[in-house]
């Protein structure tokens, strides 16, 4: 599996992800404004994977700072937060992991400084290894959903260039290979991320693979070439309806119209009970020239406008589960979400738990 991210000599190191297949590079990060600026270009990209990568800015914001007082670096923990915050506002991850640094830092506010920044370091790799453990465990529950010969179908790439190293919906596939006939890869306009990140993935897998235009999902479904659906998460509201990738709605409603299972992998951490319901999300528009180009060189005539709404929700009335580390949530309404995740626990990693 791939190293998406890591910590070494004082800097967080990131696959640069605009790069792939065709270059694979490292970028090196040692300030927020760099991890800030990695998060809003998409050099890395992924919810767990930009989960993680807030925490290390947290860090990186306190690690050279020179407060006076241990109030002084918990304030600046806040500020770091709050401005890595704004860098992509769908993924429930990225605000999770900042969360979770910010808390820390306030539990420990009593510490001597260089303590508290020891802590925090900590916090950030014991997130970046729970991410590991976890999607193993998504990896596990989902595989169990997975027949004998089945051909799957997954939009995006929620892969170990999402996560720490496994995966959410991929870490599904990994999990159950031996039984997978053939997975189907739609490409992802407009970045491509299936096309470029998910087909890099499966095939340094080895796994049998097939690239499809995201126009051709339904005609698979139609001639039987799919037989289930499994993608990833971005925030998942109270009620189980799900934000992800553009186009991950269309590929559930022609899902259902043909009977074929459609499940979400995702860590507990994408989960936003606050909202509920999928209404709530907030959806990022990013630039129309994502749209409007491909590889830097304009594919439209000149003037045109564009949108670009980088994800959609799809109801939970579409997903026939979601998977997640605590277990499966099958058709996912706002009671059966609060079973599972309070049945489970990170630390017990239930498998096949089932609501």
């Amino acid at each position: 599996m791939v190293e998406t991210l890591r910590f070494r000599n004082g800097k967080l190191e990131l696959v640069d992800q605009r790069l792939l297949p065709g270059k694979f590079k490292y970028v090196k990060c040692d300030t927020p404004r760099e991890v800030w600026s990695a998060i809003k270009d998409m050099t890395v990209r992924g919810a767990p994977a930009i989960g993680i990568t807030g925490a290390y800015g947290v860090y990186l914001g306190i690690k050279g700072f020179k407060g006076v007082t241990t109030r002084t670096i918990v304030q600046k923990v806040i500020k770091t937060a709050e401005y890595l915050a704004t860098s992509r506002p769908t993924a429930r991850n990225l605000f999770w992991g900042l969360e979770r640094m910010v808390k820390t830092a306030k539990d420990n506010g009593g510490l001597p400084a260089c303590e508290l920044k020891k802590i925090l370091l900590n916090e950030a790799h014991a997130i970046l290894e729970e991410d590991k453990a976890i999607c193993r465990a998504i990896g596990e529950n989902g595989s169990f959903l997975v027949p004998k010969g089945a051909r799957v179908l997954t939009h995006c790439n929620a892969g170990a260039l999402a996560t720490a190293d496994y995966g959410t919906a991929l870490g599904v596939i990994y999990s159950a290979k031996d039984r997978i006939r053939e997975v189907l890869v739609d490409e992802t306009r407009p970045v491509l991320q299936g096309a470029r990140l998910t087909a890099w993935e499966l095939v340094n897998e080895g796994i049998n693979a097939t690239l499809i235009c995201d126009n051709m999902a339904a005609y698979m479904m139609s001639k039987k070439r799919i037989d289930l659906v499994v993608v990833g998460a971005d925030r998942i509201s109270a009620n189980g309806d799900t934000a992800n990738k553009i186009g991950t709605y269309s590929v559930a409603v022609n899902a259902k119209y043909h009977g074929i299972p459609f499940y979400v992998a995702a860590p507990s951490s994408t989960f936003d009970l606050t909202l509920r319901s999928g209404a709530l999300i907030p959806i990022e528009e990013r630039d129309p020239m994502e749209v409007k180009s491909l590889g830097g060189k304009l594919i439209t005539v000149k003037g045109i406008h564009a949108a670009n709404p980088a994800f959609d929700v799809t109801p939970a009335g579409l997903i026939t589960g979601i998977i997640t580390e605590m277990g499966v949530i099958l058709k996912p309404s706002r009671s059966r979400v609060k079973i599972v995740l309070n049945r489970g626990s990170r630390s017990s990693q239930r498998y096949g738990t089932r609501a």
